[in-house]
């Protein structure tokens, strides 16, 4: 068992749930799951967090990731400022979106 299936495992039993009832809960098959636990596979990092919230497990970051997340998200907005105000301020009509099968009005 791996450290991140040892955790899991820990994390499941002491929310006192079931490997399907913790499957369900984190939108994951029992299956994977049951391989995360033992070691066979690795969850990423938005899925055993997903897994670990599904089973109330509380994580809290360090300051240390907390600020490196917060300097990526920083350049990720920079980006994106700067990709909008490269956009042309001319319209040629009124902004239109898809309609996604919904009807409006």
């Amino acid at each position: 068992m791996t450290d991140a299936g040892a955790l899991l495992y820990e994390a499941r039993h002491r929310a006192g749930l079931s490997q399907a009832e913790l499957a369900r809960r984190a939108g994951i098959p029992r299956s994977v799951l049951n391989a995360y636990e033992r070691g066979r596979r690795q969850p990423g990092a938005d899925t055993f967090l997903r897994i670990l919230d599904a089973a109330d497990i509380e994580v809290r970051l360090s300051n240390r990731t907390r600020r490196a997340e917060e300097e990526y998200l920083g350049r990720i907005l920079g980006l994106a400022i700067g990709l909008a105000d490269a956009l042309p301020l001319e319209r040629n009509g009124p902004l239109t979106y898809p309609n996604f099968g919904r009807r409006v009005g």
